[in-house]
Parts: structure tokens; C-alpha cells; sequence
């Protein structure tokens, strides 16, 4: 263990290293959470992808299945987006009830216009009472389950809510805080406001703080805490064709250093039970490779493939095919430098699309309609 990190406790669950994956949509389901599982030698907090209260409540077939979890995972933390008190209420009141999770968490982050433009997302904090209300209705239908809330900074540099979020959090009864050091104007460009993670943990001091943005090895993750104070690091685009960097988090937590630096051959063999695993999780071969393409890109970055290569993993559907174009790469190539560094999301600075008079007064406790519950990537 590191001189300056400490077990994370949410609620009732030690979470160690103090490490958790962020929810992103199409991204953390059961196969993937599976090889961060592995590599991390099932420490850790890995959460599911971002599910919308209403298709929840509905029981929406392809919801359930996200709802789903490995007998080996635990604790099983389940993310919940949703922008109606009433809703959120009985969806975390069926989690508790029908024992589907152990943790839930609340999603506040997304900055997608066509849900901030109906109030939800990153924009719904800016409605005090509205944030309040939600929150009081989860912690009291939760039960014995903890329930903890990740957001951003605010709306854009001028309606910042964080702080006056991670009091109202404290106050309603939330475990723990998560926040992203951008604004919902940033989206996922610029660089993450460490300091923000910062200024919250030194106001919030009753619950854990984590921080969120821009750790793309071990080492930003130490840096992150100690230079914020937090007390633990959420990991969403990081790991990003990178399972492995959980490994490396438990190793530079634990003290030991080093980073997995895997060859060519080895990171297709990643790949390869990335995409069966998603095939047995589908419970179809071609539905998993074809599902497994998006992440073609992010394994293979700075690597020399070749564009063509790419493409045609890019464009596979069969386990068997997939094995073929693999076998055409060489698998001694060792792990290059430019293999490091950002991945996924970049989009830059644009401006917030929000409803009519929405920042009129922020405590206002306008309703937000069930249009702004949509399957987005959290935040």
C-alpha cells in the first residue's frame, strides 16, 4: 500500500485499491468488467454500464441484461440515470428488493445536448431542489445499499454546481462523491480541473471523494491523490483497449511499479477473448465480434498494423475470421511509445444546449420530462 492512499469505504464495501471504473455505455458490460477483473486480480470497484430508470422500472428486456452480473463480481455496483424523484425512487427500491445489486450510483455527468436540452444530465444539478429531491428519494428506497453520485463541475465556468451538489449529497445521506473536472461545455476536450477534485474534498470531509479525468496510466492516478487529496480515482476512457492498466493500478497502489508494456501477440490474445466473451454474453458469435469492433481502434493505437489491417478487424464478424487477420500481425512487435495518451472521446469546447429559461433560478424545481432519459455514456 502506498504511504498516501487508504481502502475506499462505500458504505459497508472496502474497496482496495481505491480504484473504481467509470460506467460507459456500450463499453462496461459483463465482458468487459470481466478482463478488468482479472487483471486487477479482482480488486477493485467495477461498475456497470449507465441504466435509464424508466427502461429499469419497465423491466425492458435488453436492460435486464445489462442488470446482469458474473457470480464472481463483488461487490455488483449498478449505475442509474434518471431525472423523475418518483422514478428513481422505485427503480433503487426494485434494486434493493429483488437483490440486484449491492451499490448503486447515481449519474449526473452527461453533457450530450440531446439530454442536457431536456434538463437531464450534467444540467439537472443546476436545479438545487430538483437534485435534492432525487437524491432523498434514492438514499430512502435504498435500504441497507449504499448509494453514491458522480457529476461534473457544472454547466460551463459561470453556473458551476459541484460544491453546492456535494453538500446537498452529504446532506441526503450519499456515500460517496465522484467528479469529473470538467464542465458539460468541455464535453471531453481541454484538460481536467484536478484543482476542482481538490477545492470539493477540502468542503466535503464526511464522505469519500473520488476524482475523474485524464488518468491514462498508474502513475496519474498517484499523482491525482495526492495532489487533490482524494480519496480514490475513477478510470473511464483510460482503460480503454487497456484492461491491463487495473493490473498496474493494484501494482503502483500496493507499492511494487511497473507497467504492463504487452507486445503485439499478446494484446491479440486481449482481443480475441474480448470479443468471445461478448459473443457468449450475447449468446451469438457474430453479435459479439461485431459488437467488439468498436474497440479495434483502441487496442491497436500505435501499433504498426497497417490501415488495411485495421480495417478488416474493424469490419470482422466471426471469431474465426477475427483469428485469421490477427495471425497477419506480427506478434513480436514490442509495445510502442505512441501507444500512450488519450483515447476515445476528445470532442472540444461547444455550448450547452438547455431548455427554455433553465438557468432563470437554480432552485427552481422544474420537471424534467422523460425525454431527457436516454441511453448516453454517463459523463
Amino acid at each position: 500500500m502506498t504511504a498516501d492512499a487508504a481502502p475506499l469505504q462505500i458504505g459497508p464495501h472496502t474497496v482496495w485499491p481505491p480504484v473504481v471504473l467509470a460506467p460507459m455505455a456500450g463499453i462496461t458490460n459483463a465482458p468487459f468488467r470481466t478482463l478488468c477483473r482479472e487483471f486487477s486480480g479482482g480488486k477493485g470497484l467495477f461498475v456497470s454500464e449507465m441504466i435509464t430508470t424508466r427502461a429499469l422500472v419497465e423491466r425492458d428486456a435488453k436492460t435486464m441484461r445489462l442488470v446482469h452480473f458474473d457470480a464472481s463480481e463483488k461487490p455488483r455496483s449498478i449505475q442509474l440515470y434518471g431525472v423523475d424523484p418518483a422514478t428513481v425512487g422505485r427503480a433503487v427500491r426494485m434494486i434493493a428488493e429483488e437483490d440486484l445489486a449491492d451499490h448503486v450510483d447515481l449519474n449526473f455527468g452527461c453533457p450530450v445536448p440531446k439530454v442536457t436540452r431536456k434538463g437531464g444530465g450534467s444540467a439537472l444539478p443546476y436545479k438545487r431542489n430538483l437534485l435534492r429531491s432525487i437524491l432523498r428519494e434514492a438514499v430512502g428506497s435504498a435500504g441497507p445499499l449504499p448509494v453514491t453520485v458522480k457529476m461534473r463541475k457544472g454547466i460551463d465556468d459561470d453556473h458551476l454546481t459541484y460544491l453546492d451538489a456535494g453538500r446537498i449529497a452529504v446532506e441526503e445521506g450519499v456515500s460517496a462523491i465522484a467528479l469529473h473536472g470538467r464542465t458539460a461545455a468541455q464535453h471531453y476536450g481541454g484538460t481536467a480541473d484536478w484543482e476542482a477534485i481538490a477545492r470539493l474534498k477540502e468542503a466535503v470531509t464526511e464522505i469519500p471523494v473520488l476524482g475523474n479525468g485524464d488518468i491514462w496510466c498508474a502513475e496519474d492516478a498517484v499523482r491525482m491523490m495526492r495532489t487533490t487529496g482524494a480519496d480514490g480515482v475513477v478510470v473511464g476512457r483510460g482503460c480503454l483497449g487497456r484492461p491491463w492498466l487495473f493490473g498496474d493500478l493494484v501494482n503502483a497502489f500496493e507499492g511494487r511499479g511497473g507497467s504492463a508494456r504487452p507486445t503485439l501477440g499478446e494484446v491479440a490474445k486481449v482481443m480475441r477473448r474480448h470479443a468471445q466473451l461478448l459473443g457468449e454474453w450475447l449468446e451469438d458469435e457474430e453479435r459479439g465480434v461485431i459488437d467488439f469492433r468498436k474497440h479495434v481502434a483502441w487496442y491497436t493505437k500505435g501499433f504498426s498494423v497497417g490501415s488495411q489491417l485495421r480495417l478488416d478487424l474493424a469490419m470482422a464478424s466471426s471469431l474465426a475470421e477475427l483469428d485469421g487477420l490477427l495471425a497477419g500481425a506480427d506478434p513480436g512487435q514490442q509495445w510502442p511509445a505512441g501507444a500512450e495518451g488519450p483515447r476515445g472521446r476528445t470532442a472540444g469546447a461547444k455550448r450547452v444546449v438547455l431548455p427554455d429559461g433553465w438557468l432563470d433560478d437554480p432552485y427552481d424545481c422544474a420537471a424534467v420530462g422523460a425525454e431527457a432519459e436516454l441511453d448516453t455514456s454517463g459523463g
